[in-house]
């Protein structure tokens, strides 16, 4: 709404042009009155950022002052008299572009002056030169005490070790896209890592490994979000000064003051290069945006196609990077309706505009994301922990797992020793172990799981159902299972038999309790199966890893399968296995055979199963979206809620939790995101006054027209980013903690920069004849400053550590900035 009522109030000012003074006096009297010069009328002019002078027929109109009254002094046009520039081919409304020469005053367009050499010069170096002073303290905050604490931190468990395994390439299995672990695994390897560190658990110190890369590496790619937040906002408010301020706010506000951001950049994570792609790609849509009016130029290309590379970074690191792809979209669809909509463009011209965007925002992103997968694929060729998550085909192309380059008997038979693996991705081998199931769940017998690694207890001994005779006694002859026949299942390391029986399963109710049951494989009638071949004729014998089976259980009829769902503890945090009544064939009853041994049988090779590359990438995916799914909070597991991350309700231990101990809290300054959810709502409220205002026909004085079009405009694309960023993890089931809402941070921080540096630019037109109204928006930005950099230096110690006492104590650099119960550091 915000956004579409920024083009509606371009196209009235445009419109507006046309109407003698008279016609307008009204909606001025007592104000500023202005005349605007058509950009076709006008005198060669010079680019308010850079003082070069650019092309007739390109620039937006001047505005010439006719009165006093002033907006805040503004360098090279300032916000008030910025125009949203008119983009070439275009439909410009037809009074606008009927104004001649006439219309404006003689003495009017004498008063029109370039700006003075000296002044544009000066407008472009402390344009680059604070660009450089907030790159500067970006990187400088940063890299302060990185080496500290110099233990594992957190989530650096993870991605350290992932990390260790691109380099060992060693195949492990991870819920995210690839691209950042093997950017970090990079990072590791340039430095000097040897990928030898184990990283088993938070507190392990580094000792003599060499892990500077990796942190220096995500500190790099963090320390660049304030920079393109600076020009993101500079950008969007088209006016040097108002941009200037609002990105200093945005800086000094969110991620130098904001100690959250800073520590996030601090660590080995995926979040600092997640939310570095995030901002490239917002930052390279507002800039080929705004070349809207040189199509096809070389500007315009480098920048629409670095935002679909940017888009491919994004998605590459998380699945979180779709809610920035799903903002550049939205973008683009209403960017094509308006030059849809532009009657003086051909058909042909749209056609060029559509095909380029498919190229670069489709094509070009969708390649780079394979390509990740590609070498994700041909690095990672070493059999490793991950294998289990995915299909026998799959594994069989990872040098050192047991299907690699290997030779088995191709039908199943009788003695054989085998596993038994589960189609549905990530749910693994059936599995089982000594222990018992506890009092009161089910009958006290041996469970029965699935895993998803590799283990002795995966294994099993194929038998008739009627005899105890040794199959692979070479008196008897080789006798082959067939589709139909009646089964018993032995488990090798304990010599329990399958069995299930009406007892309730463990977490799944109206399904039945699998158990292993007997002693050295003489149990009762429920342990009999009937092996079944989905799509087979009884009679056919089953081929291993291709045949897809199930198992019926012979008194009770159910089928044998695996609910996903994770059992407690006392389960080993395994998988529960059940017997369910209902016969409908799924995915989670349906089985092969993997491994086979027998002696007596001929080896066929298994180099014929390895698969495709794009079967390996829809596999892959489909493990990753079932895994992410399937993360939920263990026992006493610190996790959060969506609700309480705007309000900043409650951090996360980074590291340490005694007054001896190193510590680290990851906590957003509470200054900052306060601020951020205050001028959510203001923008909301104002936004939307606005907006009706306007839908109701009412004319704005000319000096708020260029204000409520970046605050509609520019405000509105960042307030989209905020809310696609937020508020899809309300619909997730998965566990969720305070770090997924820092992407959506920044978008509250930008737009609090530019909301605020409006309202001030607003209460200093209202108050222009007084004293205070030329002082109001200096003072009120330099406060927002100050108070920002004080709450900085109050929580600092959160971000950069501290040793000492607690909290509650009063020696503590933190005593007293407890302010909510909530926050436990």
């Amino acid at each position: 709404m915000f956004y579409a009522s920024g083009r509606l109030l371009a196209a009235r000012a445009a419109t507006t042009l046309s109407a003698p003074p008279r016609a307008r006096g009204p909606a001025l009297r007592g104000k500023r009155r202005e005349l605007q010069i058509p950009w076709h009328l006008e005198t060669p002019s010079y680019d308010s950022l850079t003082g070069q002078r650019t092309r007739p027929g390109v620039p937006p109109a001047r505005r010439v002052i006719l009165r006093k009254g002033r907006m805040p002094p503004a360098i090279g046009g300032g916000l008030a008299g910025s125009e949203l520039r008119p983009r070439r081919g275009r439909c410009v409304p037809q009074a606008a572009r009927a104004v001649s020469r006439d219309v404006i005053p003689e003495a009017a367009a004498r008063r029109l002056k370039r700006p003075a050499w000296s002044s544009r010069r000066f407008q472009a170096v402390g344009w680059w030169a604070t660009l450089a002073v907030v790159t500067l303290l970006s990187f400088a905050t940063r890299f302060h005490r990185l080496e500290q604490p110099a233990h594992i931190c957190w989530d650096e468990t993870h991605f350290g070790k992932m990390g260790s395994y691109y380099i060992n390439r060693t195949f492990f299995f991870d819920v995210h896209p690839p691209l950042g672990k093997m950017l970090i695994g990079l990072a590791g390897y340039l430095s000097g890592y040897d990928g030898t560190f184990l990283f088993q658990k938070p507190g392990d110190r580094y000792e003599h490994h060499s892990y500077m890369g990796m942190r220096g590496f995500c500190a790099f790619l963090g320390s660049w979000l304030i920079p393109f937040a600076y020009l993101t906002v500079l950008d969007l408010s088209k006016s040097f000064p108002a941009a200037l301020l609002t990105a200093a706010l945005l800086t000094f506000g969110s991620c130098f003051s904001d100690t959250g951001c800073l520590t996030l950049s601090q660590y080995i994570l995926l979040d600092p290069i997640l939310m570095f792609f995030i901002m490239a790609a917002m930052l390279s849509m507002v800039k080929y945006n705004s070349f809207a009016n040189r199509p096809f130029s070389a500007p315009w290309w480098f920048w629409l196609s670095l935002t679909g590379i940017s888009l491919a970074g994004a998605l590459g690191v998380k699945f979180v990077g779709l809610f920035i792809i799903v903002q550049v979209g939205l973008n683009t669809i209403s960017d094509l309706w308006h030059l849809f909509g532009d009657l003086s463009l051909s058909l042909v011209t749209v056609g060029k505009h559509l095909t380029a965007r498919i190229l670069c925002l489709i094509v070009l992103p969708l390649v780079l994301y394979v390509t990740i997968f590609a070498v994700h694929v041909m690095v990672l060729n070493k059999s490793g922990p991950g294998d289990g998550f995915f299909s026998s085909a799959f594994q069989a192309r990872l040098s050192g797992n047991s299907l690699h380059n290997a030779s088995i008997p191709e039908h199943l038979a009788y003695g054989s020793v085998i596993t038994v693996k589960n189609l549905q991705m990530a749910i693994g081998y059936l599995h089982s172990h000594r222990h018992l199931y506890p009092e009161g769940i089910g009958a006290r017998q041996q469970q029965v799981t699935t895993y998803l690694h590799k283990d002795y207890n995966n294994l099993w001994i194929i038998k008739k159902y009627n005899t105890n005779a040794d199959p692979l006694d070479p008196s008897f002859p080789v006798e082959f299972v067939r589709h139909g026949d009646i089964i018993r299942l032995e488990h090798k390391e304990t010599t329990r038999n399958l069995h299930s029986h009406y007892h309730e399963a463990p977490l799944t109710r109206k399904h039945y309790q699998v158990t292993g049951y007997g002693i050295n494989g003489t149990g009762d009638s429920n342990d009999f199966w009937r092996i079944e071949v989905v799509n087979r004729k009884f009679g056919n014998r089953i081929k291993v890893l291709r045949s897809r089976i199930r198992l019926i259980h012979l008194v009770t009829g159910c089928v044998l399968g695996s609910s996903g769902k994770i059992l407690p503890k006392w389960g080993w945090e395994q998988l529960e296995v059940t017997c369910t009544p209902y016969l409908k064939e799924t995915t989670n009853s349906i089985w092969n055979i993997e491994e086979h041994i027998n002696p007596k049988l001929p080896n066929i090779s298994l180099d014929v199963l390895q698969p495709s590359f794009p079967e390996i990438l829809l596999e892959s995916h489909m493990v990753m979206i079932r895994g992410n799914n399937g993360l939920k909070p263990k026992d006493n597991e610190f996790t959060s809620k969506p609700w309480h991350w705007p309000i900043n309700y409650q951090g996360l231990r980074f590291s340490g939790a005694n007054d001896t101990d190193f510590r680290v809290y990851l906590l957003g300054n509470p200054v900052v995101w306060w601020l951020n959810l205050v001028s959510i709502v203001l923008y909301l409220l104002l936004g939307s006054t606005i907006a009706i205002a306007m839908q109701r026909g009412i004319q704005l004085p000319a000096e708020l027209q260029g204000l409520t079009r970046v605050l509609l405009r520019g405000g509105g694309q960042l307030l989209l980013g905020w809310i696609l960023h937020y508020f899809p993890f309300f619909l997730m089931g998965r566990i969720l903690y305070f770090h997924h809402y820092f992407p959506a941070m920044l978008f509250s921080s930008m737009l609090t920069g530019i909301l605020w540096d409006t309202l001030l630019r607003l209460c200093a037109w209202g108050l222009a004849p007084s004293p205070l109204g030329r002082r109001i928006h200096a003072v009120g930005i330099l406060s927002l400053l100050l108070a920002t950099a004080y709450s900085f230096y109050l929580f600092h110690p959160l971000a950069y550590g501290m040793v000492g006492p607690l909290a509650q104590e009063p020696e503590s650099p933190m005593a007293g900035l407890r302010w909510l119960e909530s926050w436990d550091f």
